[in-house]
């Protein structure tokens, strides 16, 4: 029996309130409070800021490191589009083993990056590609998770909730950065996109959005089956 991944919808979550330091916010944004759902209906810590809503998670040092409108406009575009092909890598799994983009050449292969292990968004992600793996396998393709966690974190992560596939370990967010997955909350939170690659190596498909997680198995099991 698999574990039980819980799934959050804004209509059944209660409703936390975070309030940002004025003198840490651009100016358009004095006064105002964000709000967003919270995962366990719990109030949030007045110091440091720390949420796990969808993989959030932020600090004074965060916050008030928040980046320009400029800066921000900049870094939304990625560099690895349609059409093109994406940096090679080679990052350690959840078993401490190095694994390289080129292992996967000659067959289709699903990368998504996510935020974090154990964040609600990422949990029900995963599972989300959990349950249908076999129909990943059907396809031909690989899955592979990427997110800034150590591998220790991994492996944790995915032997509690029984994951078939790989996760990669990005510490530093090198290949995040290189690939130019774009963030949230001006840069905070950490971007969660879907690329699927070709047997070619060309990606045909990028995919991005931070608060439908299951959106993401969809959309690539969709252009799998034109591929």
């Amino acid at each position: 029996m698999l574990p039980f991944c819980s799934s959050l919808s804004p209509s059944s979550m209660a409703k936390a309130s975070l309030t940002l330091p004025n003198h840490s916010l651009p100016t358009f944004l004095h006064a105002h409070t964000l709000s967003y759902p919270s995962s366990q209906n719990l109030p949030l810590p007045p110091t440091p800021l720390n949420s796990q809503f969808f993989g959030l998670k932020l600090s004074h040092s965060s916050v008030s490191s928040i980046p320009s409108s400029s800066s921000f406009k900049a870094a939304i575009f990625a560099k690895v589009s349609k059409g093109s092909k994406p940096p090679p890598f080679t990052l350690k799994d959840q078993d401490g083993k190095t694994v390289s983009l080129s292992k996967f050449k000659g067959k289709p292969l699903v990368v998504y990056f996510y935020p974090a292990d154990e964040t609600p968004g990422c949990t029900k992600q995963a599972c989300a590609f959990r349950d249908s793996y076999e129909k990943f396998k059907k396809a031909g393709a690989e899955v592979v998770g990427i997110s800034g966690d150590d591998p220790s974190s991994h492996k944790a992560f995915s032997k509690k909730y029984k994951l078939p596939f790989t996760l990669l370990s990005d510490e530093g967010n090198k290949v995040r950065k290189e690939w130019g997955v774009p963030g949230d909350f001006f840069g905070a939170l950490p971007g969660r996109e879907t690329y699927v690659i070709d047997k070619s190596g060309v990606v045909q498909l990028v995919y991005n959005n931070q608060f439908q997680p299951e959106k993401h198995i969809d959309e690539t099991l969709k252009l799998l089956k034109s591929l």
